[in-house]
């Protein structure tokens, strides 16, 4: 993996308590104990004005500084992980993250773990994280469209709500939620749906699991399609995803093919249906013992194998590719790389991805 860029200024301590010079002892102890884990992103940024641009700046007790009614909702303990754009997340670094929560979670005082991250790649952590921590206790995602420069930047609200949310008794067994704006939304539904709007997240055609209203924060459904994949190492499977477009040649297939991915993810048109290249490189890969998940570029509804031509659906499950129900390509690559950790058939794979 390439080297990470450093931090814009080094933080040397890696676990802190909120608001220690604000608050005594004895009013610490009475608030509910969140871990809050910071990674970087655009609520982390300022505008740096040598280039006029925003870039890594703050660390978690900075962020923390700038919502000062935090101290009145919960004992924030502050993990430094990583000050990165989120743009620079993947594998070895969701790892990371995911060791840091968990052993957040297992200390018996803690209730919930925060974690502060870019919004490009906010998603996929998310569901990263859903698929692999086993505990109950409320895991929340939040960050920023507009960088700490900005005077209207949205991250402090986002935070308070995070905190808010992950010490409400209700948040418990909801799985990883992702909260800014006033929303919560599940980790396997929530996308991406605007570059710059503050009400960037959405979750298709699902909807919210619950609103943070001034008063109280209020859940209107439960998440019922949860899956858990332990993690069994700290390498994950190559998996490579590839898009089909009009006069796809199948080149891109092959490339990961021959280039070691142990699974290729197909964003596919429609219901889940590729041009007669493609199919004839997805049934080569797929004879040479790779795994294919097919998904859609279209952003809600299953892909399901119904036509018949070659090429359609039909013809691709009919030569053993995998069908993403109604996960995006970049979800279903996560799942598919926890998946790969152990050997697979086609009809097991079929089987996690209905569930």
């Amino acid at each position: 993996m390439k080297a990470m860029p450093a931090p814009q200024k080094p933080w040397s301590r890696s676990s802190i308590t909120c608001g220690s010079e604000l608050m005594n002892n004895s009013n610490r102890t009475a608030l509910p104990v969140c871990q809050f884990i910071s990674t970087g992103g655009t609520i982390a940024m300022k505008t740096d004005p040598a280039g006029n641009a925003p870039v890594p700046a703050l660390s978690g007790d900075d962020l923390l500084a700038r919502v000062p009614g935090l101290r009145h909702i919960a004992d924030l303990r502050v993990q430094n992980l990583l000050n990165v754009p989120s743009d620079y997340m993947g594998p070895a670094e969701w790892v990371a993250l995911h060791g840091a929560v968990e052993a957040a979670l297992a200390q018996d005082d803690v209730a919930g773990a925060v974690v502060s991250h870019g919004t490009d790649t906010l998603e996929e952590t998310a569901w990263f994280l859903d698929l692999t921590i086993a505990s109950d206790k409320p895991v929340v995602l939040t960050g920023a469209q507009r960088n700490a420069s900005e005077p209207d930047s949205d991250g402090p609200r986002n935070l308070l709500n995070a905190a808010r949310v992950c010490i409400d008794p209700a948040a418990r067994g909801k799985g990883v939620m992702v909260v800014l704006n006033h929303q919560i939304n599940a980790a396997r539904e929530v996308t991406k749906s605007h570059t710059s709007d503050v009400e960037a997240f959405k979750s298709g055609d699902f909807g919210l699991l619950g609103t943070v209203d001034d008063d109280r924060v209020v859940f209107a459904r439960k998440p019922e399609r949860r899956l858990r994949l332990a993690l069994t190492g700290t390498a994950l499977p190559h998996v490579a995803i590839v898009c089909m477009y009009g006069g796809a040649d199948g080149s891109l297939i092959r490339h990961a093919a021959s280039d070691g991915a142990q699974g290729i993810v197909v964003q596919a048109l429609g219901w889940g249906n590729v041009n007669l290249a493609m199919y004839e490189a997805i049934a080569a890969a797929i004879d040479a013992g790779i795994a294919v998940v097919i998904s859609t570029r279209v952003p809600n509804g299953r892909v399901r194998p119904i036509y018949g031509f070659t090429g359609g659906g039909k013809t691709l499950k009919n030569v053993g590719a995998t069908f993403a129900d109604n996960l995006s390509p970049h979800k279903a690559r996560i799942l598919l790389m926890l998946a790969l950790q152990t050997a697979q058939s086609a009809a097991s794979l079929q089987a996690l991805f209905d569930r």
